[in-house]
This record gives structure tokens, sequence and C-alpha cells, in this order.
């Protein structure tokens, strides 16, 4: 009887044995790849459809690396660009700078401005605003000047005479170019023209920084693709 039932036990052992599936050493080193969440597949299709639309609707163009006899130093990532020339200045060694922010404000219309100069304004769109820092400098003497770029227009703020090397240190004062007198004004306008800082200058900016504007755009945008599609 103690045999019958011995026997009996090991022909279920070796059933068992027969049914039980085999688990190969490949199945459990097999990568599982996580799955993004419905939100970061909504957003990586936001960012490609924008992206999309940027390059190829309206997309940035090489920026230049000269305007006249200046050359221009991009600065990608960055939100302001640096302009280099070298003048004769009378004979003496001479090199002007000028660094420009991104757009930084627009024109406000005053609040009694008629109205049909509101509308035109709304048509027209926003006249944005630039600052730029321009200094002319011959050996240690540097002068400088904090100017408004408008589309159309350079207008000067502040003259600066400057030590070299320029920074906070190197300031011996400044003055208000409205406070300065007529002549005096038109004598610091006229200096600037004849190194090409004038309202071309302004107008060349404008349409330098409304494209860098893109490519920044784009450059962030792609980063942050990059970033949700790991």
């Amino acid at each position: 009887m103690a045999r019958a039932l011995l026997r009996r036990a090991l022909s279920l052992s070796t059933a068992g044995a027969r049914a039980t599936p085999r688990v190969t050493a490949a199945s459990s080193s097999t990568a599982v790849a996580p799955l993004r969440s419905p939100f970061d597949d909504r957003l990586l299709r936001l960012l490609r459809s924008e992206i999309s639309y940027l390059a190829e609707r309206s997309p940035p163009y090489p920026p230049p690396t000269r305007f006249k006899s200046f050359a221009v130093e991009d600065r990608p990532g960055e939100q302001w660009v640096r302009l280099r020339a070298g003048a004769g200045g009378g004979g003496a060694a001479e090199e002007v700078k000028v660094e420009a922010t991104m757009f930084d404000g627009a024109a406000e219309l005053p609040l009694d401005a008629p109205l049909f100069h509101r509308v035109e304004s709304l048509e027209r769109g926003p006249r944005l605003h630039l600052s730029l820092v321009v200094e002319v400098a011959r050996g240690d003497r540097v002068l400088g000047f904090v100017c408004s770029a408008w589309p159309d227009d350079l207008a000067v703020r502040h003259v600066l005479t400057l030590s070299a090397g320029g920074g906070n240190n190197g300031s011996r004062g400044g003055r208000d170019f409205h406070k300065l007198e007529a002549g005096q004004r038109e004598a610091v306008s006229n200096f600037l023209k004849e190194r090409e800082v004038d309202g071309e200058l302004a107008e060349f900016l404008h349409d330098y920084m409304a494209n860098k504007e893109k490519m920044e755009l784009l450059r962030w945008l792609k980063t942050v693709e990059s970033f949700v599609d790991k």
C-alpha cells in the first residue's frame, strides 16, 4: 500500500514538472521602455507643430556678419549683439563698438491721443524699441553714448566719458543729451553719423533682432522637445 502511494506521488510530481513552462534567462534581462504620459505626448505634438510652422512658413535667415564697416558678432543664446568697426578718425587709430539689446520696450501713445492715431497704431503694430551702448575708443580715451533705436530713427539719450576698459569703475561722468545746447547736440549727432551710427543702423538692428528672436525661439523649442522626448 505504501509503495502504491509512493508511485502515485512520483507520477503526479513528474506530470507537474512537464506542465510548468520554462523561463529563459533572456526574458529576465529584457529592458522595458517607460511609457510617456498622455500629457507628454500632447506637449510633444504641440512643440513639433510650432517648430514645423516656424521652420517652414516663417523661417529665420542666416544672420548677416557685416553691416557697412561693422563686423557683426552674433551671440547665440544671449539677448544682445555686438558690432565692431575701426575708423581713421583724423589719423588716430580708433575703434567703434556697439552693443545692442533685443527688444526691450515699445512706444506708448499718450492717453489723450486722438482716436484715429490709436486705430493707426493698432493697424501698424507696436513701435518696438531697443537700447544701444556705443563706445568710441582712441587709446585710453573713450567716449560713450547711450541710445534708443527705433525702427526708423536713432536717438541719443546720454553722453559719457569713460576710461579705457569701460565698466562702472571707468566712468568719469556723463551728460543728459537733451540738456546739451543745440550746437552741442548737433555736434554729437554728426560725430556718430560719421561713424555710421545713425537711423540706417537702427533699421538694420531692428531687422536683425526680429530674425534673432525667431532663431532663439526655435532653439528653445527644440531644446524643450529633446527634453520631453527622452
